[in-house]
């Protein structure tokens, strides 16, 4: 296992709420390598005083369940060296850093394998990947870096030439395109709940299911990002990588071994089943809306505050036309899947936090691919796989019960809550990243398939078709796209 990590943008939001508090949780369970070392760097002129208090504070906010104890002995243990990405000097300055005491150089530097880790924006990712490789890992080194992996095809594909550069030989093996998605025990459980249980890989076909629905809506607003999310938007930031992602573990044929490399053979071919969009079908088939002033929620981490229009939030440029909310409708050409319609739906500042997938079962007695009458949907059953807290099961099923002297339908349920997870889903990715296990990472071509799902549908967008709707903070969010009746 690698014990160096150097955390390009250790200053940001995304280090400072999600990868620190992971490394704090896997240090407290003593999960790390002796040694460790984690150097961080960023823009910003800091001294390692300041960047450890930086990070103590961060600790406290977000990673409070973590004993004090181990929080303030991974702070003292912290390295950090200002940096220019753009700048080969620089760049080597910072990956030479090590640990005083650790096994480095008597001047706290060293040449070990290292995981250079790019919690930065992507627009950086091919700067800082270009001058990694100019300036040359240690052997045994490992790349990892955030979604979104380009921003469309063609810039996906750039960055895997890049990344190939830089891991040499190792190839895919030394980068990690990180999905946090795929650090989330529920993404696993997917694939237990198909493969341990026969009865419901049975009916995992479109013979017996009729819609699946894959839903990713909060009720929180921008949490103070919308310089990142507003370049972006619903599609891009949640639609295109973790809602495919899931997707995929969804629709994937089973691999027969859980290995990384049948795995991830299994997904890309899923993602390749999915038809594209055509121009006409994105206007009937796609939904695209944003928030306007109201109250957020009080539930599902908002807490209940007033927020103005999106185009009036700080930091938000009105000219981007810039969506909240996102809805597709798609169909895949394959002999598991032909005739079952899959929705996307994602949002932000809605009523409710709902994320996970809803499998609708085809009513008995109906075909295979028409959509039930009204009457056979309502006695159709369901089952729910609740995804990021709470990772509930739940299946609905229709029995009979006595009325007098008949029978009579009744609605009967089964549920269930799998137990809690050890870590946080960035905790189970950082184990990866620093075993080398590949099985949590998305694959080079899998990112370029993921951008081509969705290809046509910004450029369409860009044309005003459909037209943005609108929805209040703390509501619902537009109606559910009905197949074939346009968006607006």
């Amino acid at each position: 296992m690698i014990d160096k990590l150097v955390l390009f943008g250790a200053t940001g939001d995304l280090a400072g709420r999600l990868l620190l508090p992971a490394v704090a949780a896997l240090h407290a369970a003593d999960r790390l390598p002796d040694g460790f070392c984690l150097v961080g760097t960023a823009v910003e002129d800091w001294d390692e005083d300041r960047f450890r208090r930086h990070v103590a504070e961060r600790l406290e906010k977000h990673a409070a369940v973590v004993p004090s104890a181990a929080r303030e002995e991974l702070v003292r243990a912290l390295r950090y060296e200002p940096v220019d990405v753009t700048d080969p000097d620089s760049v080597a300055r910072v990956l030479s850093v090590g640990a005083t005491g650790s096994g480095s150089d008597d001047d706290g530097t060293d040449d070990r394998p290292l995981v250079a880790y790019l919690a930065l924006p992507p627009t950086l990712f091919p700067a800082t990947v270009e001058t990694l490789g100019k300036v040359g890992l240690p052997s045994g080194s490992r790349v990892a870096l955030e979604k979104p992996f380009g921003h469309d095809v063609e810039s996906a594909q750039a960055l895997n030439r890049l990344l190939e550069q830089v891991a040499g030989d190792a190839a895919e093996q030394a980068v990690f395109r990180v999905d946090h998605t795929l650090g989330m025990p529920t993404m696993m459980n997917l694939i237990g709940l198909r493969m341990a249980n026969p009865f419901l890989e049975a009916v995992w076909n479109s013979t017996y299911v009729q819609e699946v629905d894959v839903f990713w809506e909060e009720t929180l607003g921008l949490e103070g990002r919308a310089g990142y999310y507003d370049q972006n938007g619903a599609l891009e930031d949640v639609l295109q990588n973790h809602m495919l992602q899931v997707l995929a573990l969804v629709a994937m044929e089973p691999p027969r071994r859980l290995r990384e490399h049948e795995l991830r053979d299994a997904k890309v071919a899923a993602l390749r089943s999915v038809r594209q969009l055509t121009e006409d079908e994105v206007v009937t088939r796609t939904r695209r809306a944003r928030y306007t002033a109201g109250r957020l929620a009080d539930t599902g981490g908002a807490d209940g505050e007033e927020v103005p229009d999106y185009v009036h939030e700080d930091g938000v440029d009105p000219s981007r036309d810039t969506e909240t909310c996102a809805e597709v409708l798609l169909e895949l050409d394959s002999p598991r899947w032909s005739g079952t319609r899959f929705r996307l739906r994602t949002g932000k500042a809605l009523s409710a936090r709902r994320k996970g997938v809803l499998l609708t079962f085809r009513a008995p007695g109906t075909s295979d691919h028409p959509r039930a009458d009204d009457d056979a949907e309502r006695s159709a059953g369901s089952l729910w796989i609740g995804v990021d807290e709470p990772n509930d099961l739940t299946l609905h099923m229709t029995g009979c019960w006595m009325e007098g002297s008949g029978l009579g339908l009744v609605s009967l349920e089964l549920s269930g809550q799998p137990p809690a997870a050890e870590f946080p889903p960035y905790g189970h990715v950082l184990l990866n990243v620093l075993s080398g296990d590949s099985a949590l990472s998305v694959r080079g071509d899998e990112a370029v398939e993921q951008w081509r799902v969705v290809t046509p549908i910004p450029e369409v967008w860009a044309s005003g078709r459909p037209p943005m709707l609108d929805y209040p903070a703390g509501s619902s969010g537009p109606p559910l796209l009905e197949r074939g009746r346009a968006a607006g």
